[in-house]
């Protein structure tokens, strides 16, 4: 039996490394908005989008002299998984059961947002249509398939192309497996690396313990057990809602998109960061220790 996973470790550039990714994943995200609005383009003429449709126009990118930086600033294999990546969120737009989840959980109506098109006319953006990424979004990636022909890893780095080089990682554990892709990712301006691996399993793994647990999902009470144990929900927003309030008062108060405008921006990112993190240590430690103390 195959099974997939990942292993993310926290990624440390120098700083001549840096500039090189924020080029890449600078470029993936430029190649992503003017694919969306070509998309954007496709949809209005009800012309069928896939992925080959839409990699197929990367090359016409590429040759528009004022994209040149395209061909010294970006990877090609990483622009195509990222138009792929369009492709796909376009394909959830057009599956008719995820609409039908969306009117299960339906939300208030909000203030109708358009898209302006080459002839001049807009089309309406809909709930679940691809949207524009933003540098100050904080989030930006990069994937690189076929591992072995691109990449390698040594020891407690990992080789990467475009004249990034050997760049240092924290290996907090074993990668297990075959790596067959590499994720690069920057959020709240910390970089993050992640092998995909493939590997064979037994057919019939065993687990340890024999006994079962049921498990109940509350509000007041995170999880209630069957053998009446109660698991109190981290509330790691209240701890930091007085120092993100006055964040954000300081950021409403500056210039938008001046530097420091972008600065106390990142520290607004950063902590969100922070409040993300504790709360998903904090159900990790929580899942991990039950699925290793029960086999179901």
């Amino acid at each position: 039996m195959k099974i997939n996973k990942a292993y993310k470790f926290r990624l440390e550039p120098n700083a001549e490394q840096e500039i090189v990714l924020n080029n890449l994943v600078g470029s993936a995200r430029f190649v992503w908005n003017q694919m969306l609005a070509i998309s954007f383009e496709m949809f209005a003429k009800d012309e069928f989008i896939n992925a080959t449709n839409l990699v197929n126009k990367i090359m016409d990118l590429k040759s528009n002299p004022d994209f040149e930086f395209l061909k010294t600033s970006s990877n090609a294999v990483s622009l195509q998984q990222k138009v792929r990546d369009l492709a796909s969120a376009w394909s959830r737009f057009f599956d008719p059961k995820v609409h039908a989840r969306l009117k299960e959980n339906k939300k208030k109506p909000r203030k109708p947002k358009f898209f302006k098109l080459a002839d001049g006319t807009e089309i309406q953006l809909r709930p679940l249509m691809p949207k524009f990424k933003r540098k100050s979004d904080g989030r930006d990636s990069i994937r690189l398939v076929q591992f072995d022909k691109y990449c390698r890893v040594e020891g407690n780095r990992v080789k990467l192309p475009n004249g990034v080089g050997l760049v240092k990682f924290r290996k907090s554990q074993d990668i297990i497996g075959t790596v067959k892709n590499v994720t690069i990712s920057k959020k709240s301006g910390h970089w993050y690396v992640s092998f995909g691996t493939e590997r064979e399993l037994d057919e019939n793994p065993r687990h340890p313990a024999t006994s079962a647990i049921g498990l109940d999902v509350g509000i007041s009470k995170l999880l209630t057990t069957s053998n009446g144990e109660y698991i109190k929900p981290k509330n790691s927003f209240k701890a930091n809602q007085l120092k993100l309030a006055k964040l954000q008062r300081g950021l409403a108060k500056k210039v938008k998109f001046s530097e420091n405008w972008k600065k106390q921006n990142r520290k607004i990112q950063k902590l969100h960061s922070h409040i993300a993190n504790i709360r998903h240590d904090y159900l990790h430690k929580i899942t991990t220790s039950i699925s290793k103390s029960h086999a179901m």
